[in-house]
């Protein structure tokens, strides 16, 4: 019996209609794509599809041997571009594509659904209908505290995940976890290495590997590559239920131009701009968004909504921001064009990011916003009814290429090149930012972390030891990519599990131990995070002593007794009795020193508590003298007398 379709069923009402027409409709995947329900008692799929400039558009699949001709779509009669059918017995898992005849150019695309909820595993491309209800989500207590998590002054440390590379079975022809294997194990590690929240890279469906998911075809469905949906949910389920929190990679500034994606989608520019100097990218070969078009904005912003309300995700990292603010990023003199003003900037995506933030913030105000934003954009952690884009935090691009600059320059040298250390408390305070060591530093022949670093072998593990003492006590939240944490040498392969061997090293078992215990520690001290944001949490003690490659510093919170002074010795010398001026007159303790033995440290330290003496320093009344260790960062505290 053939699968019978309808044309007097839908899922939309003229409001509906209305906020798709201008960019409003915030959760359009309740209405497109392909929905299981009833009709008149018949069980079967409404498919839904916006192709304004299509002739004819029909639903092929599995169900009817993709016939194109079997089940047509009707076009509404609103002028919303939208083609709608209900076709019976359609069901769950059955592949699809829409068949698309442009009254354009004539020619037939066969397109995957730009809604789908769940895709047939890449190198296939077809969408699959699928529910995403049936998921019986036991984070209650999370969801109702996580505002606490995720708060300006809580405690962030960010684990950066590519789930395709972080374990592999290799005893299994090298295969992927899946979205269960990966949750369980890696929510225990997670754990037992003390961070807050875990990152992915993108799990949005992407037909390249290569791509790291930052080329993507489904903007509602998770990769199929490691499960289903439910299974997605469930590895966020199971990360609520060890504490962490889920940041999902999300990449509105370009797309895929893999011909069943949305390029061109109904023989027009429909998605993107058909100018290529506005709607493509000559740097990643890909589409850029038409911001300005109504209907993509609510697209968009209904894929950041799905992701919130339906998988629970705890915030969303914006790629590429950057990209989106300046029409004339990665292009040439004559390759862009100017707006309205005969300016750079990109007025329709800056409209854009302030209403995707406004309109996230507005149904779930306990999530965080991150922006990739690389250039000196002003405000972008400003809230938007004061003219700033509304994100909650950008990583601090400067920071982090100023820093790795340092750490690679020969310690006899770094006396040049102070400013590198102390340029970034000057603009600390200017956003609310991350600090990130991510994957774009370990990859394109940029070596690994140990690998950047400055000397020979031991040397090397003091300087990446030192490194991330000093991140850790600098104002800014926290982000590491995997395998940085235990020094894996390569770089990063997204086609192989990390060095996980390297663990049966000393080096590599005490840089992995260091993090762990900064990350505890930074979350027990609220002085490292309380005003990451704010001056009133940092004040420099000395950061003019260029010959010996020291700069020492206070974090601060409300209360004073429990300020930390960090002590950054980042030239080769062991720095005997060398004083620092306090800024109060008490004991002061050494409760962190990245030279312990127990991190494979050369064991240079201060183990009993320094008393003040009245020898003024730093213009300071009184001071304490110290032992530094080489390629070294200590932290004190004050002891309670």
């Amino acid at each position: 019996m053939p699968h019978v379709i309808h044309h007097d069923f839908s899922r939309f009402t003229e409001y509906d209609i209305y906020l798709f027409k201008r960019g409003e409709h915030t959760r359009l995947y309740e209405k497109m794509g392909a929905h299981l329900c009833e009709r008149e008692g018949k069980s079967g799929v409404y498919f839904a599809v916006w192709a304004p400039n299509a002739k004819f558009v029909s639903v092929e699949g599995d169900f009817n041997g993709y016939d194109s001709k079997a089940h047509p779509l009707k076009l509404r009669g609103d002028e919303s571009g939208i083609w709608e059918g209900f076709v019976e017995d359609v069901k769950e898992g059955e592949t699809y594509k829409y068949y698309i005849a442009s009254k354009i150019d004539g020619i037939v695309h066969h397109k995957a659904d730009p809604y789908a909820f769940y895709a047939e595993k890449p190198p296939k491309s077809a969408s699959r209908v699928w529910g995403v209800e049936k998921h019986a989500w036991q984070d209650g207590e999370w969801m109702a505290t996580r505002h606490r998590k995720n708060a300006h002054n809580a405690p962030i440390t960010t684990y950066e995940v590519h789930l395709g590379s972080w374990r592999r079975k290799v005893e299994e022809d090298n295969r992927y976890l899946t979205y269960e294997e990966a949750a369980t194990e890696l929510a225990e590690y997670l754990v037992q290495m003390h961070y807050t929240h875990v990152e992915l890279m993108p799990i949005t469906e992407y037909p390249f590997k290569g791509s790291w998911g930052y080329q993507v075809t489904g903007y509602f469905a998770p990769t199929a590559r490691y499960g289903t949906p439910e299974a997605f949910m469930a590895f966020v389920d199971t990360m609520h239920a060890h504490g962490i929190a889920v940041i999902l990679d999300w990449v509105p500034s370009h797309f895929v131009t893999d011909g069943h994606g949305l390029i061109n989608f109904d023989g027009t520019a429909l998605y993107e701009h058909e100018d290529p100097r506005l709607g493509f990218h000559p740097e990643w070969g890909s589409a850029i968004f038409n911001y300005g078009r109504n209907e993509v904005r609510s697209f968009l912003i209904s894929s950041a909504m799905f992701w919130l309300e339906r998988y629970h995700i705890d915030g969303i990292r914006v790629d590429a921001v950057a990209s989106m603010l300046y029409l004339n990023y990665a292009r040439k003199e004559g390759e862009w064009l100017p707006n309205k003003y005969g300016g750079n900037e990109n007025l329709e995506a800056i409209a854009f990011l302030r209403q995707l933030n406004t309109s996230l913030f507005r149904e779930f105000p306990d999530i965080v916003m991150i922006a990739e934003e690389s250039t000196a954009w002003p405000m972008v952690t400003r809230p938007v009814d004061v003219g700033g884009l509304g994100f909650t935090f950008k990583w601090n691009m400067g920071w982090m290429h100023d820093t790795l600059k340092y750490f690679k320059t020969d310690p006899i040298y770094r006396q040049y090149h102070h400013n590198q250390l102390t340029f970034s408390i000057w603009y600390a305070f200017d956003e609310q930012f991350v600090l990130p060591l991510s994957h774009d530093e370990v990859v394109h022949m940029k070596g690994s972390l140990i690998y950047k670093m400055a000397g020979d072998n031991n040397q090397k593990f003091a300087n990446l030891r030192a490194l991330f003492a000093y991140m850790m006590a600098h104002p800014g939240k926290k982000l590491l990519f995997m395998g940085g944490e235990f020094a894996q040498w390569a770089e990063w392969n997204f086609d192989q599990s990390l060095e996980w061997h390297l663990l049966a090293h000393e080096n590599h078992r005490g840089i992995q131990k260091l993090v762990s215990d900064l990350n505890k520690l930074y979350r027990e001290q609220a002085a490292l995070y309380l005003y990451d944001e704010k001056h009133e949490g940092f004040e420099w003690i000395d950061y003019h002593d260029v010959h010996h490659n020291v700069i020492v510093f206070v974090r601060k919170c409300d209360d004073p007794n429990e300020s930390i002074i960090v002590v950054c010795n980042f030239s080769d010398t062991i720095l005997d009795d060398y004083r620092i001026g306090v800024p109060y007159s008490k004991m002061w303790e050494e409760i962190f020193n990245s030279q312990q033995r127990a991190y494979a440290g050369w064991d240079i330290t201060n183990p009993y508590p320094k008393e003040v003496e009245q020898i003024p320093m730093h213009g300071r009344e009184q001071s304490i003298s110290l032992r530094l260790p080489p390629l070294g960062v200590i932290y004190l505290k004050q002891v309670e007398v």
